[in-house]
């Protein structure tokens, strides 16, 4: 007998946050960094979709919808909504690809439409990272395909200080989400407990929000903050020499106040 399955939840947003974090100084802690980026999280160059046309020759084809598009559009302009955020950039190439990121930027631009509380411009993506490298706070929230979105959320990583402190979560219709960090397991790290656990902390601070668990969430982020502030038990990414468990150790007593 064959029986019909209930439909995988379709994640259709990555969600990366870069906000300058207090004891971790950069080039960019003066003017502070508070940026978050919305990233489609389906298709693009991600699809998956290779052949080779001849021998030596590959074709990949970058897929672009006008359902995903609107799906990343609506859930970045309601979050700029909810959250006060008053400026959203769509960044794109659609000055070479006309048609895909051409239909993207529809999509961008019928959803600012009904936000209009919310302003809205657009960027070449090559622009946008020489403009945020140069001057991060004229950045709130920024919008874009799967690719570019991968990339940009590294690089904004780095404005605060590495992989280490940048969150992420992967957002669905209905509430479903998982949330992560963005540099991954990074086994080697854990292996010799040198990791930064503090993307994953923070990942998980936005999951407990997501959860209505906001006290809890804000319990964890002030020792976390602490820890960081005073730069006594921090790790090697950050300019300490503590371990992973030592780091971890320090949050935990400082929760138990």
């Amino acid at each position: 007998m064959i029986t019909q399955s209930t439909p995988s939840p379709v994640l259709c947003v990555d969600t990366t946050a870069s906000k300058s974090v207090p004891g971790v100084i950069t080039p960019y802690s003066k003017e502070g960094v508070d940026c978050v980026i919305m990233r489609e999280n389906t298709e693009g160059e991600y699809s998956g979709i290779e052949h080779q046309v001849v021998p030596g020759v590959v074709q990949s084809v970058k897929l672009i919808t006008r359902d995903a598009s609107r799906n990343v559009a609506e859930y970045a302009f309601q979050y700029a909504q909810d959250h006060g955020r008053k400026n959203i950039v769509a960044l794109h190439k659609a000055n070479i690809m006309k048609m895909s990121d051409g239909m993207f930027l529809e999509q961008c631009r019928e959803v600012a439409a009904r936000y209009p509380e919310i302003n809205y411009r657009e960027m070449y993506l090559d622009s946008a990272c020489l403009k945020i490298v140069s001057d991060p706070s004229k950045f709130d929230v920024m919008l874009m395909p799967n690719l570019y979105g991968d990339i940009f959320s590294d690089l904004t990583a780095g404005l605060i200080g590495g992989l280490g402190l940048a969150p992420s979560g992967n957002m669905g219709k209905d509430g479903i989400a998982i949330y992560e960090a963005v540099h991954g397991t990074a086994d080697d790290l854990v292996e010799a407990n040198k990791g930064n656990p503090t993307a994953l902390l923070m990942s998980g601070l936005m999951m407990l929000r997501h959860m209505g668990l906001k006290s809890q969430a804000d319990k964890i982020e002030a020792a976390v903050l602490e820890t960081l502030t005073e730069r006594k038990v921090i790790t090697g990414d950050i300019g300490g020499t503590a371990t992973n468990p030592e780091y971890a150790d320090e949050i935990c007593r400082k929760i138990r106040g």
